[in-house]
């Protein structure tokens, strides 16, 4: 007779606080319980059970027995010459790395989140999604990397404020992880971070993005349009090919009208590509009359795609085009150009995928 495997131990970062409760309520301890070991995990930041002094020794012990805290540790990081970008590249569990990128601007700090190890979206300017798909985040390892950039700030007396779902992956294809991790950040006991300092950002996930407007769930939404005709678009980001750019942009008009918010869209301007007058018109074509704000962002190089970022006067020129349709728009602050803080590039360099791609959008 084969012996019962044992019952694998629960991540305690995976579990929202109503789900802590249920399973606290499963071994006969109330809200209150739930609650003290709440704070201690997200406002004290405990990093061990050795640290949990507040709660009943028999919970502690149970929590010993049942569960562990399990967060990343430095696989490799990487400091920009300015000092205000450090690229962390961070060990799971089973083994697998993903990046977590700290930027320090005036007053504030935001972390850049990953979601899924590799990526299936298959964008051809993105060194993650060069690297095909492995698997989706827990909850956990995405509220890992966050606990993990706290504890830096905390060393220089600093709070993070914006949080970034830009990293690697694609956060509506790993809808449940992602909006769980979110459920935890923004919860008012925790970490109580404000819904809108956390951006999601996706390359356009139609039925990811409809159910962010049924559920009206607490984060700002941008798309990565990079392209406003179905041919350019398409030629640049493989997913269009599955949610074509129609389907698109009325998912993203039902988002506006249903939910009362803005939609950030995301242009990474390339050289000679998308940065011509005739894309910025067909872009404020697009986007006319919609609650939209463009975010122009200069291409970051990666190895695997030669094009080059376009130059300051083809930026401006596309921002006066887009204004002429009453479209705002912000050149977005590149940060750590020097140590190739593009998403994914810092894994690319550091080691070689595990799995080969697999670049299909399921």
């Amino acid at each position: 007779m084969q012996p019962t495997p044992p019952t694998p131990l629960v991540n305690l970062y995976d579990l929202p606080r109503a789900a802590l409760g249920e399973l606290l309520a499963g071994w006969g301890y109330s809200a209150y319980h739930r609650d003290l070991l709440w704070e201690a995990l997200y406002r004290q930041q405990v990093e061990s059970f050795d640290a949990l002094t507040g709660l009943r020794p028999d919970l502690v012990q149970a929590l010993r027995e049942r569960t562990r805290l399990e967060r990343p540790t430095t696989h490799h990081e990487v400091f920009s010459s300015d000092g205000f970008t450090r690229k962390l590249l961070l060990r799971l569990r089973d083994g697998q790395t993903v990046e977590t990128v700290l930027m320090r601007f005036k007053g504030r700090a935001t972390v850049c989140l990953s979601t899924q190890a590799g990526c299936a979206m298959g964008c051809v300017f993105c060194a993650t999604g060069q690297m095909g798909f492995v698997r989706h985040l827990t909850p956990g390892e995405i509220i890992g990397q966050v606990l993990h950039v706290t504890r830096i700030l905390r060393e220089t007396n600093e709070s993070l404020r914006n949080v970034v779902l830009m990293g690697m992956g694609e956060p509506l294809h790993n809808y449940e992880g992602t909006l769980e991790a979110v459920d935890i950040l923004v919860d008012q006991l925790g970490l109580a971070l404000g819904p809108r300092f956390i951006t999601l950002s996706t390359v356009g996930v139609v039925p990811g993005i409809r159910r962010l407007a049924d559920e009206d769930r607490p984060v700002q939404l941008a798309v990565s349009l990079h392209g406003a005709t179905e041919e350019e678009r398409g030629a640049l980001v493989p997913a269009a090919r599955k949610w074509p750019l129609a389907e698109l942009m009325e998912a993203c008009r039902y988002y506006s009208e249903k939910r009362k918010r803005r939609i950030f869209y995301e242009w990474a301007l390339i050289a000679g590509k998308n940065d011509t007058p005739e894309q910025a018109h067909a872009l404020g074509q697009l986007l006319k009359g919609m609650d939209a704000h463009v975010n122009v962002i200069p291409l970051n190089p990666t190895v695997g795609y030669a094009q080059r970022p376009s130059g300051p006067d083809a930026v401006r020129a596309f921002q006066d085009i887009l204004a002429s349709y009453g479209l705002p728009s912000t050149v977005r602050q590149r940060r750590g150009i020097d140590i190739d803080a593009g998403c994914g590039q810092l894994k690319a360099a550091v080691e070689r995928p595990r799995r080969s791609p697999q670049p299909t959008v399921s």
